[in-house]
């Protein structure tokens, strides 16, 4: 084995079969476990699982698994205590490959053909994971398979470590498992759903959608029955005088990305996105709710180039529109509360780059106005009151800089001449140089290594064809996954019931009489996170508690919400 596991003891592979239906916890059907240097081997039917793991999970001991979220979720089924250390060979074959074409994905298989090792047949594999989750009772010989397959598994892992090893930097890679414990408690815990309103508009959902048409399409007159009409848009937006990007072809571009683009510059558009959205987007009976009232899915950590969470859209109450959120409500006697960083990407940015101008600014609490004061647009006491609307250009620049804006779209979002738009870029420019300086500098070193890494060691490994922008982005986001990443460790590892990852925020659950107490510490652990991650530089975090019987409204979506609600 490589020298940086001689530290360990013990070194354990591990798979579970398990089965999880939509919504619920799984359920272990099975365990394979082998200890690599001994070769001691355990296999367990779910009668034989004790009260404790059948093997070390002390620091000690070095924990092994392929996605070890499922593994660790099955723990926390049979209450017990999560492995101390844990390395994830799927995280860190997607850190390896992050970026570069995989021809046979980055599943288990993959990874083995990957690094030249046979593996079980993909529809072999399939009709096995099918007979699993088809549930038991299974016969002698079905489970004589089952725990045969279970353990094909922990073997491909056993034959994938010391091939991999050798480019992985364990004590990072182990901070990447730690997170991986955290996901399963996440899983484990689900976000709290009032059920009894989603089971009506599922039921009605049909019917609400007609009437929605009728309601929200008064203002545009884009539909047709159902369909929505191209070229009735089209004369919508020439009679409002809206500019709209368009494809190639010359035609509109509708796709929701467009839409949402051009939701933030014309805020007419916002409720036909989302009549749009709960046409021909939204099915109800796809988010995924356990019997318990609890919204749960699989978080697809590290998912995203930037390593973010990438859960379904369709399966997940943050997925779909801003709107939905409201079904998410406290089971009674307890409350949540969405806790998120302020003006992340800026704080980031700032303490990444040095900027002192740029660090000022946030300090200040509102950086779009102190920008607009240090370029000298607005005078030295002015405030949000009296200066609203040069703070909204300003802010609308920031935020235009972060998603790697330039003149003429940043002209779209503030509805100004381009003139105007290049003139705010150019200001952001004079006021941060150095921030700008530093921008330069990483896109100029990546092009050159080929490759973007985080604080701790997150890779982009960059192809030809790269977007300078995308570029220029990576620090921030990538970056800010790995603070989501520290807090929600943090909050798990001290009893804090984290239910949520939502970008640059998460949602927490505790009882009514303990949660201004669990909210207090999960702003330290916050803090805490982003001085890790930013060398000793704080970012700012506020928090929504919502208490039973009230439900969470995200301010986005409480328009739309009441228009559902009256539907119904």
């Amino acid at each position: 084995m490589h020298p940086s596991l001689d530290q360990f003891k013990e070194l354990w592979a591990a798979d579970f079969e398990f089965v999880a239906h939509p919504g619920e916890r799984q359920v272990p059907v099975c365990l394979s476990a082998r200890e690599l240097r001994s070769g001691r081997q355990i296999l367990l039917w779910h009668d034989q699982f004790g009260p404790e793991p059948p093997f070390d999970v002390s620091p000690d001991s070095l924990f092994i698994a392929y996605y070890a979220s499922a593994e660790l979720g099955c723990f926390r089924t049979l209450g017990w205590a999560q492995p101390k250390r844990i390395l994830d060979l799927c995280v860190e074959f997607k850190n390896a490959t992050n970026g570069v074409p995989v021809s046979n994905g980055k599943g288990l298989i993959g990874a083995l053909i990957f690094h030249g090792l046979d593996s079980i047949d993909a529809a072999e594999k399939t009709k096995m994971r099918d007979l699993v989750l088809r549930g038991g009772p299974w016969t002698a010989e079905e489970k004589k398979a089952i725990l045969e397959y279970c353990q094909t598994d922990t073997e491909a892992v056993a034959r994938l470590l010391p091939r991999m090893i050798g480019r992985i930097d364990l004590p990072r890679a182990m901070l990447r498992g730690r997170y991986m414990s955290a996901v399963s408690a996440m899983e484990y815990n689900g976000v709290p759903i009032d059920t009894e309103i989603l089971g009506r508009l599922v039921s009605n959902w049909e019917d609400i959608q007609e009437k929605l048409i009728v309601e929200v399409d008064a203002e545009y007159g884009v539909y047709d029955g159902r369909s929505f009409r191209r070229e009735r848009f089209e004369d919508w937006l020439c009679f409002n005088n809206m500019g709209w990007p368009r494809l190639d072809s010359g035609r509109l571009a509708l796709d929701d990305d467009t839409f949402e683009e051009m939701a933030n510059i014309y805020p007419q558009v916002v409720n036909l996105r989302k009549l749009r959205q709960a046409l021909s987007e939204l099915r109800l009976n796809d988010l995924q709710v356990g019997k318990d009232g609890y919204n749960r899915t699989m978080l697809s950590a590290f998912a995203a180039r930037t390593g973010r969470n990438q859960p379904s859209n369709t399966k997940y109450i943050f997925g779909p529109g801003s709107w939905l959120r409201s079904l998410i409500k406290p089971k009674e006697g307890r409350a949540i509360a969405y806790i998120d960083w302020c003006q992340q990407e800026f704080g980031i940015a700032a303490a990444l780059s040095g900027d002192p101008n740029m660090k000022e600014a946030y300090a200040s609490g509102d950086p779009y106005l102190t920008f607009a004061k240090q370029a000298k647009a607005v005078p030295a006491d002015a405030t949000k009151d009296s200066h609203s609307e040069k703070r909204e250009l300003f802010k609308r620049c920031v935020l235009g800089v972060q998603y790697g804006m330039e003149g003429e779209s940043l002209a779209r979002r503030i509805q100004q001449p381009e003139f105007v738009a290049r003139d705010l870029l150019r200001m952001h420019r004079e006021v941060y140089k150095v921030f700008w300086r530093w921008s330069d500098n990483t896109v100029d070193k990546t092009v050159l290594d080929r490759r973007q890494q985080t604080v701790f060691g997150w890779t982009n490994h960059v192809r030809p064809d790269f977007n300078p922008r995308s570029l220029r982005n990576f620090f921030m986001q990538a970056n800010g996954a790995e603070m989501l990443r520290l807090a929600c460790c943090l909050g798990v590892e001290n009893r804090i019931a984290v239910c949520a990852p939502v970008h640059d925020a998460l949602m927490i659950m505790a009882p009514v009489e303990r949660i201004d107490e669990d909210v207090a510490r999960m702003h330290g652990y916050m803090k805490r996170a982003s001085e890790i991650v930013l060398a000793g530089f704080a970012l700012g975090t506020e928090a929504m508690i919502v208490k039973y019987p009230d439900r969470y409204v995200d301010k986005r979506g409480q328009e739309f919400w009441n228009k559902i609600m009256n539907l119904l």
